[in-house]
């Protein structure tokens, strides 16, 4: 293996021939394809925004394309954080080890599922269906909830990851 992985494009091969850890290689490949998607859309939202804003002048139109970038990176960093924390433990040859590389790893899923939460309990009620399935108690209690209330799971998963990678170190 190489002592560089050029940047952050580079973390995810490196992380994934890095590791032993099987979690750890489906979160490189799983949470950079999401990561990938996820900033498709919010560049498409921005550019959506500023199509739909041109012409007008400064003021709250400059203020919510800055808001919508800012939120795209709050949701792509947490994404591509374990990843990176991965990548840097092996390159510096720290005692890497396959309980640090998976529980990395497990956060990165955790926030996946919380985004996922906290989409669900943001849905406008006029465009909630009704719940079906074994999830159903589960998503009808999310919609339950306040919109507002759906910044609390990313937020917390975000903050365990970079917790996780200290308590390990």
């Amino acid at each position: 293996m190489t002592d560089d992985y050029g940047g952050i494009i580079g973390a995810f091969p490196y992380a994934f021939r890095a590791t032993d850890s099987w979690l750890c290689r489906s979160y490189v490949a799983v949470g950079g394809l999401l990561a990938v998607a996820v900033s498709v859309l919010f560049i498409a939202a921005v550019i959506g925004i500023i199509a739909g804003t041109t012409g007008g002048r400064g003021g709250s139109l400059t203020l919510s394309r800055s808001f919508v970038a800012v939120v795209g990176l709050f949701v792509v960093v947490p994404l591509v954080a374990p990843v990176l924390f991965v990548a840097r433990r092996h390159r510096r040859d720290d005692p890497a080890t396959d309980r640090y590389d998976a529980a990395l790893a497990t956060t990165g899923y955790l926030f996946v599922a919380a985004l996922y939460a906290g989409l669900v309990v943001s849905v406008p009620p006029d465009q909630q269906t009704t719940p079906t399935g074994a999830l159903a108690p589960v998503v009808a209690a999310l919609y339950a909830l306040p919109q507002l209330a759906g910044l609390v799971p990313p937020l917390l998963a975000a903050a365990l990851i970079p917790l996780c990678h200290r308590a390990l170190q």
